[in-house]
């Protein structure tokens, strides 16, 4: 079967790697070793193989995709290793990747960092451990913000600020839903909050309404909910007395629709949808901004479970159109966007930033 034209290499997505018969017989011979298919690949097979060693969290690090690298180069797939089924037109150039109906492949979006952007201002961020709201925080002090990082996670929080040592971050590990933790929050920005990314969030496990527990409802509303409230509560008289602001929220596809998720977790970000629409409406005339991101799907580390066969059945059907998940990076730069001065003319907006999830 035919090659990739260009050399295999980290910057190669995985379809080009699953469908080169050197570089498809490593990953299949590496997953079976683990008692898996490439199937764990279809979400992200779009993706250069290179971002597996971020986002497996250990699982796969940099040693072995250079020792995948060279292996592919040197044509070592093992005695026993099968050639896989290749597409004749699966070589392209890196950074494409493979485009899912074997038309035309598409360009890999890369960050695009613009200094200064923030400079001069106090963020708030939370879930800033992990995810959306780590991407978030870490572009922000990218470009030049002071960022408040907070999260309920200890060890992801120091994480992140290592990642950052000479930056402008000061973690804090609070319950957004907490009264206490509100205001200390508060009281680590300071006096003057230029920005509030309300990102911190669950998910609930897909059940339908008739099958709701009180504990999986209240847990789900006290954290995208409540927390979410909360902090503009506390955060909005505070940019009242600067004259102006920004708040985003983080909304959901799940806003926007009632396929995406079970039933307390899609009335959630109803909700922080009506919060942002009823905040910027009340509020603009004084100088705040409230958007929300309503993101598609996104690799985090918020995992989905399945506590109803009904829900799962219902839920698994409509994801299976739903187009490639996106990085957190991807999400970040819609919220940064909606934070920053470049949003200026946009309030009470809904940002579906989704692939195109919601134009189907």
């Amino acid at each position: 079967m035919a090659r990739s034209e260009a050399p295999l290499s980290g910057d190669s997505s995985i379809a080009t790697w699953l469908d080169d018969p050197v570089g498809g017989a490593l990953l299949r011979d590496m997953l079976a070793q683990g008692g898996q298919t490439p199937d764990v690949f279809t979400p992200v097979r779009r993706l250069a193989i290179k971002r597996l060693v971020k986002m497996s969290r250990g699982a796969f690090t940099q040693e072995m995709l250079d020792d995948l690298v060279r292996r592919a180069h040197a044509g070592d797939v093992g005695a026993d290793a099968a050639e896989p089924a290749a597409s004749e037109a699966a070589g392209t150039a890196a950074p494409t990747a493979a485009a899912p109906d074997g038309g035309v492949a598409v360009r890999e979006w890369t960050e695009r960092i613009d200094a200064g952007r923030f400079s001069g201002k106090t963020v708030i961020v939370t879930g800033a451990g992990s995810g959306i709201g780590r991407a978030t925080a870490s572009r922000i002090v990218r470009e030049g913000g002071r960022v408040v990082a907070v999260d309920v996670s200890e060890q992801r929080l120091a994480a992140f600020a290592a990642e950052h040592p000479d930056a402008p971050v000061e973690t804090l590990v609070a319950d957004i839903s907490d009264d206490d933790a509100v205001a200390r929050i508060v009281a680590a920005a300071g006096d003057s909050i230029d920005g509030l990314a309300n990102i911190a969030g669950i998910m609930d496990d897909m059940t339908p309404v008739a099958e709701m527990s009180d504990a999986v409802w209240e847990r789900v509303f006290r954290v995208n909910v409540d927390g979410t409230m909360k902090l503009m509560r506390a955060v909005i008289p505070r940019m009242l007395t600067r004259g102006g602001g920004s708040i985003v929220n983080t909304a959901s596809e799940a806003a926007l629709r009632g396929s995406a998720a079970g039933a307390a977790y899609t009335a959630s970000k109803h909700a922080v949808v009506g919060l942002t629409k009823s905040s910027a409406f009340m509020y603009g005339p004084s100088g705040l901004r409230v958007n929300a991101v309503a993101p598609g799907a996104t690799i985090t580390n918020i995992e989905a479970s399945f506590g109803s066969p009904l829900g799962a059945q219902r839920v698994q059907t409509a994801m299976a159109v739903m187009p490639d998940p996106a990085e957190a990076e991807a999400l970040a730069a819609s919220i940064t966007f909606l934070l920053s001065d470049d949003g200026v003319n946009i309030n009470g907006v809904v940002l579906a930033s989704d692939g195109g999830w919601s134009a189907a």
